[in-house]
Formats: C-alpha cells, sequence, structure tokens
C-alpha cells in the first residue's frame, strides 16, 4: 500500500516552482506523448488586485507525441475552496474544474467535458514531490495522462 503525505494547505504546499514530466498513452489508438517543463503557482493578480490568497498556474514545455515535438502551455487558477486548506480549481477563463483536497495526502475527481470523464487522482508523496493520473473516456477516447511534479528549488 502506497503511503501518501498529507497537506494541511492545498495552496501554501503548491506555491512555487516545480519541474513536470508528464506520459500521455493514447489506449484506443496506440500513440504515446511525452510533455516536459516547468509549473508555476504564483499568487494571482485579478486586475492589480490580489485575488484573496488564489494561484494561477502556468503551465509551459514542449510536447511530443508520435514523435514531433511542439511547444504547449496551460494556464489555471487555484483558488481557495470552500472548507479551510482546500482549492476550487477553474480554467484560465473562470470556468469549474474541479475540487482539491489534499489533507488526506490524495484526492480523486470527476470532471465530465461533452462525451468524456475525465478521472483524477491527486497524490502528495512528499514536501517536494506529487503526482496526478487522469484518465480519460469518451466515445472516442481512452487516454491515460501521468504527471510528476519535483519542485524546483
Amino acid at each position: 500500500m502506497e503511503e501518501f503525505r498529507p497537506v494541511p494547505d492545498a495552496l501554501a504546499y503548491l506555491l512555487g516552482s516545480w519541474r513536470v514530466t508528464r506520459s500521455v498513452q493514447d489506449r484506443a489508438g496506440g500513440g504515446e506523448g511525452r510533455f516536459d517543463g516547468t509549473t508555476v503557482f504564483g499568487p494571482l493578480d485579478a486586475g492589480g488586485l490580489p485575488d484573496a490568497g488564489g494561484l494561477l498556474h502556468e503551465e509551459a514545455g514542449t510536447f511530443v507525441w508520435l514523435g514531433v515535438p511542439r511547444p504547449a502551455e496551460r494556464t489555471l487558477r487555484f483558488l481557495p475552496g470552500p472548507t479551510p486548506g482546500t482549492a476550487d480549481v477553474r480554467f484560465a477563463d473562470g470556468r469549474p474544474f474541479h475540487d482539491l483536497d489534499l489533507t488526506t495526502g490524495r484526492h480523486v475527481v470527476g470532471h465530465p467535458c461533452s462525451a468524456d470523464l475525465y478521472r483524477g487522482e491527486f497524490t502528495v508523496r512528499d514536501p517536494d514531490h506529487w503526482r496526478t493520473v487522469w484518465q480519460v473516456a469518451g466515445p472516442a477516447k481512452d487516454l491515460l495522462l501521468t504527471t510528476d511534479y519535483a519542485r524546483l528549488r
């Protein structure tokens, strides 16, 4: 059985810069890809005003799919959640994505997206390492995305 590290405050834990490695497996079509880059969780600035302790998640790097590299980036907003220490994760445009509660060191979420269902598992290994595993299932999708984060000092 795996051991997870409880995190009393998800936003405080995530704050900073992380090295990111992500494997992508298309279990339906057999394709494989990899993303290598960095993620920075920095204070969220809403028009010059801090957004009540939220974080802006900015990820950038190179995604290689079937041997073809291309630049890739994404932005998310991590806002304080409804209970202390949790987070409300939103897309860059403010649409809801999922909740995040790392108080046990492990959290499972679901996110419906059109005809697809995203099931995510977040696990904290130690103060400087955490992982997400997303399984995506739908009429035309069967993906497994595994992302490892290592804190940059």
